[in-house]
């Protein structure tokens, strides 16, 4: 049985003490516990060992204890992992003994109570400004968005950013594993998965979720992952009707990306000849936004990529439109980038205009480019 969020947060301090100060700290993205007695941090996209650490394991036990009771999941031996979030909607990812060898190993990624935007992303250079343009108007006309990126490269950031150019008058139905995205629209409806009860009933899947969503007249579907078999449902449901869908995948490259969710469609348990699946993706998915966290700690976008199309003797075709360019290194040794412009026409192009949208300004001279 589940404890009531306020006599949680009476004992969130007793329990996690030694964490609470970081909790509470801005520019902490992740704090990581691996075993009782030691605590790093992720700030501002670099790790350093803290001085905090629990009393004993069985404190930092006691406190996983607490926080599975509150989320109503089971943690013991026969289930050691737990998937959970503090009441601040921090995600929390723990693994107990035997599973770790260790002691407890606990994971925290914490979220900005601040609402990442745009003009943001271009201030912190992380978006150039006509590529936000660019994007605005791509999601605007309902062309099908990938947000492609290593763990921590700040997918789900720019996935949050892309959603909110969605038109204010849609109804927009997010589906997520953990609630993380925080749409600045009207008409909302987030789901989430489910993991099973300890009698192995009850548990809802990303896919049973999507499944679901297509009878709930959604104008939009985003979905915060992709990990399995709901990328053929999600290809599928793009290809038949349903633009503007979004969504992330952990992949390195953009045609990586591609490959990902040939990947993980074949995991549907769906026989689909592979020429066919490889067509119906390149269909599906027009832009590939490639994200990554560069060696300085920042997190940015370093490839907006239009998908061209599929041939059987060539494979997918790609087409890069914007491209980050690495200058040379300042005095300090940083290395500065910027988000640049290849000089390629979209293909959206024509969408866009349909649409009844102005086109970026940057377009207005680009040579035309066959794709």
């Amino acid at each position: 049985m589940s404890i009531p969020r306020s006599v949680f947060d009476e004992t969130l301090n007793a329990f996690f003490g030694p964490i609470v100060p970081v909790l509470e700290r801005r520019g902490i993205s992740e704090i990581m516990i691996n075993g009782h007695q030691e605590i790093y941090i992720e700030e501002n996209g670099k790790l350093r060992l803290t001085d905090s650490r629990f009393n004993s394991e069985h404190a930092l036990m006691s406190a996983l204890r607490n926080l599975s009771q509150y989320v109503g999941r089971e943690l013991n031996v026969d289930k050691p992992i737990l998937e959970a979030r503090l009441p601040d909607g921090s995600r929390v990812e723990a693994i107990i003994p035997p599973a770790s060898a260790i002691g407890p190993v606990v994971s925290v990624r914490r979220f900005s109570s601040a609402q990442l935007t745009v003009e943001r992303l271009v201030e912190l250079g992380a978006l150039g400004q006509s590529a936000a343009d660019f994007l605005r108007v791509l999601v605007a006309s309902k062309h099908n968005v990938i947000v492609a990126g290593g763990a921590g490269s700040g997918k789900t950031s720019v996935l949050n950013v892309l959603a909110s150019f969605v038109g204010q008058d849609e109804r927009v139905v997010v589906i997520e594993d953990s609630m993380e995205l925080r749409l600045p629209l009207p008409h909302v409806v987030q789901l989430e998965s489910q993991p099973p009860r300890a009698n192995g009933r009850g548990g809802v899947t990303i896919r049973d979720l999507f499944r679901a969503t297509l009878r709930l007249r959604p104008d939009r579907i985003v979905i915060g992952e992709i990990r399995g078999g709901e990328s053929l449902d999600l290809i599928q449901a793009m290809t038949s009707g349903h633009r503007g869908c979004l969504s992330t995948v952990h992949a390195t490259y953009p045609i990586d990306t591609l490959t990902r969710l040939e990947t993980m469609a074949l995991m549907s348990n769906v026989d689909i000849p592979q020429q066919a699946l490889r067509a119906q993706i390149a269909s599906a998915v027009d832009v590939i936004v490639q994200t990554s966290r560069l060696p300085n700690g920042s997190r940015c976008v370093t490839h907006i990529t239009e998908v061209a199309g599929y041939a059987s003797d060539a494979g997918y075709q790609l087409g890069d439109l914007f491209v980050r360019d690495h200058a040379q290194r300042s005095s300090d040794g940083e290395v500065g980038s910027v988000l640049a412009y290849t000089g390629r026409r979209p293909r959206a192009e024509a969408t866009i205009q349909v649409a009844g949208l102005d086109l970026p300004a940057f377009l207005g001279g680009c040579p035309e480019v066959d794709g």
